[in-house]
């Protein structure tokens, strides 16, 4: 396998969006499904590319999953405060699993941080069932931070996302 990490082409947005679609369809993490509002933006990429840093994880030319890196603040970020960047949206196509593509990702982001002048931590957000990428951030050293998860949809009482930490 030869996996490089590199920044996502405008003209490979359509396949990325596909992907990260198809990644949490598949894994039933929309709660409404093909009509969830949240698909949209799954799927919209030259948006997130223009406010942040989409980056792919690609074998042979064949992209196998991505990941948004936002370096500070701005209209991409959930979480973050000043200081911290942000991942969203990480996602490997599922016949590319057990690859390494999303931890090479994630360690991009961590990489991405480190690199950010002022930037002192990297936080993120996930779902609970994601058991997963739960194991992929715990490896390289991130904790979680309870006293920051939160409710995308606070009209519904049943989803909280679980945020972690990485100090730099």
């Amino acid at each position: 396998m030869d996996l490089r990490i590199r920044d996502a082409q405008p003209h490979e947005y359509d396949r990325i969006g596909e992907i990260t679609a198809g990644a949490y369809l598949g894994d039933d993490l929309l709660d409404f499904g093909e009509s969830d509002e949240y698909l949209g933006e799954l799927r919209d990429v030259a948006k997130r590319a223009a406010a942040a840093e989409v980056l792919v994880a690609v074998d042979h030319g064949h992209i196998l999953g991505a990941v948004t890196f936002v370096p500070r603040g701005g209209p991409m970020a959930d979480i973050a405060r000043p200081g911290e960047a942000e991942i969203r949206m990480l996602a490997v196509a599922r016949e590319s699993r057990g690859r390494g593509a999303g931890e090479a990702l994630v360690r991009a982001c961590v990489d991405h941080a480190r690199a950010t002048t002022g930037c002192v931590r990297i936080v993120l957000s996930t779902q609970r069932t994601m058991h997963a990428a739960h194991r992929i951030y715990e490896r390289l050293g991130f904790t979680r931070t309870p006293d920051r998860d939160w409710n995308p949809l606070p009209e519904l009482d049943d989803i909280t996302l679980l945020t972690y930490e990485l100090t730099l």
